[in-house]
């Protein structure tokens, strides 16, 4: 298996460089120069194996060459054993919990997989790695936990320091060890712009950097499992469509790749916060960026440049550079016939907490309610057969103080969270400009 990088002038790596590697040199994505594909048997075969297993066999697809499948049985298993429920909130309709891991986040399913795969590669090697990521929310905590106390490899997380909330920040701050976090003035747009070139600056190649945001291509593929487990418990024999919270694409991105290796779909909802760059280049075929971003509720989609948007253009026959400049345009016609999204305001993301808990006893948090909202958005003007799978990306409990406003009480707590708001915290306070970054990471 080959990958190649989004801005086309960088050497087809496989996937073990590419995964070490994160970014491509020339600030390009990695993507499979060939979609693997899954039979329709294959996927009729799902039905009857557990979540670890399906896993297997999806990651396997992309691996099978260069991790051998006893080792990779092993990683599926030990990093998803926490259920994944789905909760029936309407006749066809459907929330998809992916907030029952370690970190009560989304983010588990890929970094708790991804930490276990470098490890594997790393280990024997006389080699350490520096993993850099930005956060706008749950990506920090996820990656901190996935990779907290591995050998031979160090984790440092950006964040922008007034758009996470206490728990998110302190499930990342309360680590220590191999765990660096850095707190910045900034949005989460620099944070990430400041990872992008600390990879590209050879200055810095003796660091041997690498990502575990969404930018790693190790980041999807894992992701793409959970589409697959919702379509073999709800619609084996039927096309599904999917509404997902979306804000650097990372979620969608693992969505359309499940869809490109044959899953079937009937279509993807995209639904964004009020940073609404998407919908309006879904609309009118012109990418302008938000710039500053939009400070939402739903924090962790607080991102005006989406990384993977090169990468969905890419998927769809066309180029974007890493600045958000298309230089071939994709085939809109058939991203449109696929895709449909919108924009939630804030004040719609309340309201929809709201109606949701009265209503159907149905219990989301901002990021969910966005993707419900966009759900019952899109059936009022395009009513199909369904199922229908709205994802809930973190747990409510992570909102404690939104949640309490809206309905007036607080969320029960998963034992991942308890006790974490008397642990101590370490993290550091530097200014949002790459000099004082690269000179951190040279002093450390």
């Amino acid at each position: 298996m080959q990958f190649y990088s989004t801005n086309l002038e960088s050497a087809r790596l496989g996937y073990e460089e590419a995964l070490l590697r994160g970014q491509a040199p020339d600030r390009g994505l990695y993507l499979p120069a060939v979609m693997p594909t899954l039979s329709p048997e294959e996927m009729l075969a799902f039905r009857e194996m557990d979540y670890p297993e399906i896993a297997f066999c999806v990651i396997r697809k992309f691996v099978a060459e260069e991790i051998n499948d006893q080792d990779l049985r092993l990683m599926c298993q030990d990093a998803y054993n926490f259920p994944v429920p789905l909760e029936q909130a309407g006749p066809k309709s459907y929330v998809m919990r992916l907030d029952q891991g370690p970190t009560a986040s989304f983010k588990d399913f890929a970094a708790r997989m991804m930490g276990r795969q470098m490890a594997h590669f790393l280990k024997g090697k006389n080699q350490n790695l520096c993993i850099l990521t930005a956060t706008s929310g749950d990506t920090g905590s996820a990656v901190a936990n996935a990779f907290f106390g591995l050998e031979n490899i160090k984790v440092v997380v950006l964040f922008p320091k007034d758009e996470v909330t206490d728990r998110q920040r302190k499930q990342m701050t309360t680590l220590g060890r191999n765990i660096q976090i850095l707190a910045l003035d900034a949005k989460f747009d620099d944070c990430q712009a400041l990872v992008k070139q600390a990879f590209s600056d050879p200055e810095l190649a003796s660091l041997n950097l690498s990502s575990a945001n969404s930018i790693n291509i190790g980041r999807l593929i894992p992701q793409a499992v959970y589409y697959f487990y919702a379509h073999s418990r709800l619609s084996p024999h039927q096309p599904i469509t999917f509404s997902v919270p979306s804000g650097n694409f990372g979620d969608m991105m693992g969505g359309i790749i499940a869809m490109k290796m044959g899953l079937p779909v009937s279509r993807f909802i995209i639904a964004v916060n009020e940073n609404d760059e998407f919908p309006q280049f879904l609309n009118t075929g012109e990418y302008r960026k938000i710039e500053p971003s939009r400070n939402c509720l739903s924090s962790a989609m607080n991102v005006g440049h989406p990384s993977n948007l090169a990468r969905l253009i890419a998927l769809y026959g066309g180029h974007m550079d890493e600045k958000g400049l298309i230089l071939k345009p994709a085939d809109m016609v058939a991203m449109r016939q696929q895709i449909w999204s919108c924009s939630v305001t804030d004040e719609e993301t309340r309201q929809t907490i709201q109606k949701a808990w009265k209503e159907q006893n149905l219990l989301l948090e901002p990021h969910g309610a966005v993707a419900w909202n966009g759900l019952a958005r899109y059936l009022q003007q395009a009513p199909a057969e369904g199922p229908f799978v709205a994802i809930e990306t973190a747990h409510p409990a992570k909102f404690p103080q939104e949640i309490n406003n809206l309905l007036g009480f607080d969320p029960q707590l998963p034992e991942s969270l308890k006790g974490i708001e008397e642990k101590p915290e370490h993290f550091l306070n530097i200014e949002s400009d790459y000099h004082s970054f690269k000179t951190f990471l040279q002093t450390q």
